[in-house]
């Protein structure tokens, strides 16, 4: 019968790490959404800012691009 041991401390850092990112992940993506809405509002009164419109849209490009890469990232991780 052989015994089965747990590293504790690697668990630990694991489940740390996966909370971190995943934190990290919903903090960004609610920013690219509060960016889509500021965007809407800028466009929605009488005279449309679209300067600030575009760079409304520009943040919530990045913002939803770096959600995309941490996911993909972390698909290629569970493949490989």
């Amino acid at each position: 019968m052989s015994s089965i041991s747990i590293k504790w401390a690697a668990l630990a850092q694991t489940a740390g790490v996966s909370v971190a990112v995943t934190v990290a992940v919903v903090a960004v993506f609610a920013v690219g959404i509060m960016a889509l809405s500021t965007r809407e509002t800028a466009l929605a009164g009488d005279t449309p800012n679209t300067t600030k419109a575009g760079a409304a849209l520009a943040t919530a490009g990045v913002c939803f691009a770096a959600c995309a890469a941490v996911v993909l990232y972390g698909l290629s991780l569970i493949a490989a």
